[in-house]
């Protein structure tokens, strides 16, 4: 399944994703500056959480609170080797039920199980995306 938006339409990028993943585990494929970020702050936004997203570069994880639950956003971009993550208790995240939003998850895949979903983004130009469920 594939999706072209364009960048002042994310909420349809959302909106797709929340009706098509098949787990509440999201693994975020793409290059630097295809949007991932940008994405998962708007489906945290979303998922019900008030406070605006931003990015765990330097401290790995975001804990936010909705009336859904808890929601986690991970990047995972400067890890060294998936020890980093074991350390930080990402079996219990992963674990927990509660949304995972994971960035460059290909540092910690031999930790990921498979209750995950991938999305792979792609710039198709300065203000469209494409984005793919694998």
């Amino acid at each position: 399944m594939e999706l072209t938006y364009q960048l002042q339409d994310l909420d349809v990028a959302v909106n797709y994703i929340l009706s098509n993943a098949k787990s509440k585990t999201l693994l975020f494929y793409g290059d630097m500056g295809a949007g991932k970020t940008t994405l998962i702050r708007e489906l945290v936004k979303a998922l019900g959480v008030h406070e605006t997203a931003s990015s765990p570069t330097f401290s790995l994880v975001n804990h936010y609170e909705s009336e859904e639950g808890s929601v986690f956003h991970f990047d995972f971009y400067r890890i060294e080797d998936e020890t980093e993550a074991l350390d930080m208790g990402i079996e219990d995240y992963l674990d927990s039920g509660n949304w995972n939003l994971i960035e460059w998850p290909e540092k910690i895949e031999n930790l990921l199980g498979e209750n995950t979903q991938k999305l792979v983004l792609k710039v198709e130009s300065e203000n469209t995306r494409k984005l793919k469920f694998c």
